[in-house]
Formats: C-alpha cells, structure tokens, sequence
C-alpha cells in the first residue's frame, strides 16, 4: 500500500541518484508509467506528479504516444525550472524586481567583460550572430513583443560568450522572469518606437565595445542600458 506523504519524493531522489552515477544520461528515456509504479510501489497518480514536477524543473520532456520519439525523455534545460520560480515570486513581490535588476547588472557586466576578452584577437566570427540579432531589430514594423524576444536572446547570448554554463542559465531564467514586467512597461509607453530607437542604439555600442576588447566600456554600456530602462519602467508605470 502507497506511504501517506509525497510519495513522488522516492521516484525525484532515485532520478536525482541515476544522474549522478551515470546511470541516466542527456537522451534517455524512463521506464512506462506502469514500469515505475511497480518499481517505486506507489500509484501511477504519484508517478504522474514526478514526472510533472520534473518536467517543470527542465529535466524531461515527455512525448505523447507510441512512436519512437514517445515517452519521457531526459533533456538538459535548466534555466525552465529557475524561469518559472523566478516569475512567481516576483509576482508575489516576495522577489523585490530591484533586486533582480542589481543581479542583472552584476552577472551581465561580468559576462560583458568576459565576452571582451574572449574577443580580443579574433575576428568577430563570435559576434556575428549577435549583429544579426540586431539587424533583425531594425526590421520596419517590428512589434514590441517580437523586439523583446530578440533584446532578451541579445542579452542571454552575450552573456553566454562568458562560457559559464551557471551564469548562462541563471541569466536565461532572469530574462524569462521580466518578460511580463517588461511588456507591462511598453503597453504604457507614450512612445515605444523611440525607446527602441534609443535601444538599438545602446545594444550596437555594447556589441562594438565587446569586439573591440574593450571589456570596462563593455560593463559600463550595460550597466547604463539596464538601469536607463528600469528607470523608464517605472516612469511609465507611475513609480516615480
């Protein structure tokens, strides 16, 4: 008979326990519903809830069906997890949004210096995908949201230039957290068109101080670029 508590706990530890030993790697597939109900002796209900949670946190993916693409299947997507907890207590207010905006500045001025270095001596082959991030920025008619997506891989992508896969994600799931605070602030702009105008302008001179291996003007450009919005957020949602 299934233990009263969360008897899920048993199947997340096991999966926790086969990561780490090498048992479960990037592409493989759980057993069936049924495969571990029987394994964990708990109800399919409370497999179901393991999976969820999992799924949640970016460990799996599961596919309906029968085919081979079917099942549960271990992926690598850690920054889902942080993104939906991010957002919710940021919603809840218990996550101050200046809080996440100074953590903003630090890991990101951080990765633009360590985007600069890693830079210096090459020949922009690195940076080429972000000035094509930008060029699609200036696509006439542009809407605020798809802008948004594009500022948002600008900033994720820059980042992870750095080579920190921790930084890299923590960022990814940062950026994913504001995306309803930021869209909240554009809905109440006066004058979207020269806000962006204004941000293309500060993400080009971010990009060129970075191939120029100039890392301190780099840190310097982003820190201003998230602060200048922040302050324009809170102009534009009545916080001054």
């Amino acid at each position: 008979m299934e233990s009263t508590g969360k008897s899920y706990d048993a199947v997340l530890q096991d999966i926790e326990r086969q990561l780490r030993s090498g048992e479960l790697k990037l592409g493989d597939r759980l057993p069936g519903e049924r495969a571990l109900a029987e394994q964990y002796a708990i109800s399919r209900a409370s497999v179901r809830d393991a999976v969820r949670i999992l799924g949640v946190l970016g460990v799996v993916r599961s596919n309906p069906g029968s085919g081979p693409e079917a099942g549960t299947q271990i992926i690598a997507e850690p920054s889902v997890g942080l993104t939906n907890a991010l957002r919710l207590h940021m919603a809840s207010s218990s996550l101050p949004a200046k809080d996440v905006i100074e953590t903003r500045v630090l890991l990101e001025c951080w990765g633009a210096r360590e985007a600069a270095r890693k830079a210096r001596g090459k020949h922009g082959a690195d940076l080429a995908h972000l000035r094509e991030l930008l060029w699609r920025m200036d696509a006439p008619g542009i809407s605020a949201e798809e802008f948004h997506l594009l500022d948002t891989q600008f900033h994720t992508e820059l980042t992870a230039l750095a080579g920190n896969a921790v930084v890299e994600s923590v960022m990814g799931s940062l950026r994913g957290a504001i995306r309803t605070y930021v869209m909240e602030a554009v809905e109440r702009l006066e004058s979207w068109t020269a806000v962006a105008d204004g941000l293309r302008a500060e993400h080009r001179a971010i990009l060129e101080a970075v191939s120029a291996g100039d890392g301190d003007e780099a840190a310097r450009l982003v820190e201003s670029h998230i602060r200048g919005f922040y302050a324009i957020r809170r102009a534009a949602m009545g916080l001054d």
